[in-house]
C-alpha cells in the first residue's frame, strides 16, 4: 500500500450535483428549483412560522390565561419524610440547609411542611410554611415548628 493507493471507503462519498450547467446535465434550466415562486428565487429564506400565506398556527389559536409573576411555589416535605430523615441521620434540627445537603431541594426552593404520615421524633423544623396539621403533629411529638 502506498499514498497514491489510498481512497475513501466504498459508499462514503457522493458526487455533488452540478446545477445550472446546461440541459444535457438534467439539472440545467431551473436548476432543480421548479418553476417560479419565492422558493425558486435567489436570496429566499422562509420566515419562522410562515405557512405559505395561510393564517399561521400561532395566529389561529386564541390566547388565554395568565402567569402570575408574584406566585410563590413551595417544595413539599411531609411528616413521614421528616421521620425517616430523623431516623437515618439522628438529627434534632431539620432546616433548609440540611435538606439541600441531602439533595431534597435546590438553593432557591421554598419549603412547606405538610401533615401526611406520622412523626414520633422530637425535631426542630425550620421551613417557610407549615400546614396546621403538620404544626400540631410536630409540637405533639415534642418538637418545634419555626417559620423562616
Amino acid at each position: 500500500m502506498n499514498l497514491h493507493d489510498l481512497k475513501p471507503a466504498e459508499g462514503s462519498t457522493k458526487v455533488r450535483k452540478r446545477l445550472g450547467r446546461g440541459t444535457g446535465s438534467g439539472m440545467g434550466g431551473t436548476s432543480t428549483r421548479g418553476h417560479k415562486g419565492a422558493k425558486s428565487r435567489s436570496g429566499y429564506s422562509r420566515k419562522v412560522g410562515f405557512e405559505g400565506g395561510q393564517m399561521p398556527l400561532y395566529r389561529r389559536v386564541p390566547k388565554f390565561g395568565f402567569k402570575n409573576p408574584n406566585k410563590v411555589t413551595f417544595k413539599v416535605i411531609n411528616l413521614d419524610l421528616l421521620q425517616s430523615l430523623a431516623d437515618s441521620y439522628s438529627t434534632s434540627t431539620v432546616d433548609v440547609a440540611f435538606l439541600q445537603l441531602h439533595g431534597l431541594l435546590s438553593s432557591k426552593d421554598k419549603v412547606k411542611v405538610l401533615g401526611r404520615g406520622e412523626l414520633n421524633a422530637s425535631v426542630e423544623v425550620h421551613a417557610h410554611a407549615f400546614s396546621a396539621s403538620a404544626t400540631e403533629a410536630i409540637e405533639k411529638a415534642g418538637g418545634k415548628a419555626v417559620v423562616l
